[in-house]
This record gives structure tokens, sequence and C-alpha cells, in this order.
């Protein structure tokens, strides 16, 4: 499948309008054999995939491992590449410590440093994972008051807007990487970054959404007017934009509260009136948007991959997002296509 491609910012980059996340290479939720990993990645470039992102975080540097190893042999300059900066990673021989969502997570332990020194050595870390000499785009990994809180957040922002972003911005004046950014779930944060520093690209998971649209309010405008990428990372929301509202269906990596499975069941219903699954609206929704570069779907086993080519390209008619305005599924001010 041939993928259009979208500029990054005011970047020479341009990446794939899909791209593949690197989370479920780290056993998020679920534990993937070496062999099941480099499939996974396999199965993205063969469905036209070019933009790939990682993190440290990601099973506790087994992501980045793994999609390095996947990536070494493909032509360096037929994709985009992103990790992230801001978690260094500590032995920690204990099994799965600290784990958290990750299941069999490599023996380290994260420690968030947001500092000068310790963006640079996470860059230089990331480098050695994945076995490269350079990465396209860094973000700034989970700042922000949902992560930290909001009585650690003042300082730690404060940290990484005078020690992480200088040294970004090193790298960028440098040559070294194209484009730098956040990388988070909170587009508040995303605009207090923008007061401090230039950015050239955003990657915000499960808040520009066809469940979530409050970034329209200000932020999503102002990147706009900026020149400021967004790539949409958690178009399903954890996942209950694709299996619709069941029983245990996630939101916001937890499981979703009634409120949020009775506007899916909405959205849901509305979908199916035209029928067009509701995967496919919340896939093609997020790229309307115009400083929408790339939308990163969650896939975590190769047949999701065809899956979700088949919903990329579904046919979806404009009377279904003129019905989700009319129920009140759907902001009056979201771009949709005409």
């Amino acid at each position: 499948m041939e993928l259009a491609r979208r500029r990054i910012g005011r970047t020479e980059l341009e990446g794939t309008v899909y791209g593949g996340g690197g989370a479920p290479l780290g056993n998020m939720y679920a534990p993937l054999a070496d062999g099941e990993a480099r499939a996974l990645l396999d199965g993205a470039w063969d469905a036209g995939f070019r933009y790939f992102d990682t993190a440290p975080l990601y099973g506790f540097g087994l992501s980045e491992r793994r999609m390095g190893d996947a990536l070494r042999a493909r032509p360096r300059g037929d994709y985009v590449l992103s990790s992230k900066v801001g978690c260094l990673l500590a032995p920690d021989p204990r099994p799965n410590a600290r784990s958290g969502d990750f299941i069999d997570a490599l023996p380290f332990r994260p420690v968030y440093d947001y500092s000068y020194d310790a963006v640079m050595r996470s860059y230089e870390d990331t480098l050695q994972r994945l076995g490269t000499d350079r990465v396209d785009m860094l973000f700034i990994h989970d700042i922000g008051a949902m992560t930290h809180g909001a009585d650690a957040h003042p300082a730690l922002f404060e940290t990484a807007m005078t020690g992480g972003y200088r040294a970004l911005d090193e790298l960028r004046r440098a040559g070294d990487v194209k484009a730098i950014g956040l990388g988070v779930n909170e587009w508040q944060v995303c605009e207090e970054a923008m007061d401090r520093g230039r950015f050239d690209v955003f990657l915000l998971a499960g808040r520009y959404t066809l469940l979530e649209q409050r970034a329209l309010d200000s932020f999503l405008p102002r990147c706009e007017r900026e020149g400021v990428s967004i790539v949409v990372g958690g178009a399903f929301n954890s996942g209950i934009l694709a299996t619709g509202p069941i029983a245990g269906a996630r939101y916001d990596y937890r499981p979703a509260p009634p409120e949020i499975l009775a506007r899916v069941a909405g959205i849901e219903a509305v979908c199916k009136a035209h029928g067009v699954p509701l995967a496919a609206a919340a896939l093609q929704f997020p790229l309307t948007h115009p400083a929408v570069a790339c939308v990163i779907p969650g896939m975590a086993r190769r047949p999701e991959i065809e899956a979700n080519a088949a919903l990329i390209e579904a046919t979806i008619p404009p009377a279904l997002w003129t019905d989700l305005k009319a129920a009140g599924l759907l902001r009056q001010d979201a771009p949709t296509p005409a």
C-alpha cells in the first residue's frame, strides 16, 4: 500500500500519514516474542509505513532494541525515526522490577530526569540501543501534570525548559536531529512549552481523537498558525475506539468509566448506521486537521496491520461526520472531509 507523506513542521522531514508505534514492542500489556516483534515491524513496512516511533520507557529499552534490529537493514533515507528523552534507565536485576504495564521488561527501572546532561546521555543511550547513527525526531517524554502530578510539575517543567530543551536545541542546530518536541498525553503542557521554546512537532497521545477534541480550544489552532506538526498517538484512546464499548474496554490505559462507554456507544451507533467500522472512523478522523501530520495506530500483532490497512482505506461518507456533529458526539468546529 502506498501511503501519502506529510511534512513535519517547517523541517525537510516527510513521514507517512500512518506510522508504527513502539509501545507493543516493549511488551505493553502482553508479552511479544522476538519473532513476533520482527514480524510486526516487517508487516508495517510492507503496509507502507515509513514513520516509526519508540522510547526508552517502552519495555525499559526492549522496544528500542527490537526496532533497531528490524530497521537496520532498511535504507536509512527511506523512513523517519523518532524516540524520546527524559527517562534514563538504571540497572535493576529484580524480575520485572517496576514494570508497570510492560510484561517481561528488560532489567532496568526508569528514572525521569529532564536536565541537560541527562537528555544528552539519554540520546546517546538511545543510539546505542537502536544501533543507528541518528534519530530524526526527539521528544521530551511524559513531562506534565498527568504523569508527575500538579505539585511536582512546575519544577520538572522548569528543568525541562532550561536544561532538556537546551540540549535538544543544540542537537537540532548541529544537525544531529531534524525536529524536536514533546511526547505527552496532555496538550496543555505542549502549549506551555511553546511559550518557552521553538518546537517542530508534538506527539500527542489520546487528546485529539474521535472521542476527544478539546485540543481545538486553543492548541491546534496555534500549531496551525505557527507551523508546528502533530503526530497523533492513541487514536483508539487505548483501545475503546477499536473494540467499541465492550466489557473491559480500555480508555487512557485503564478500564473505561461508564460515561466514556456511553459516549462511545453513541458514536458507534452512528458509524453502524452508515456501514462504517468504528475503528475506521477513529483512524481517519485525526488526519482531517491540517496540523496533523501522522497517526500512529496501536498494533500489537501482525494481523492487526492488515486489519488497520483495510480500515485506513475504508470509504466514509461525509454524512457520517454531519450526523456525529448533529448528535453532539463531535465538535462543530472539528475539521472533517468535505
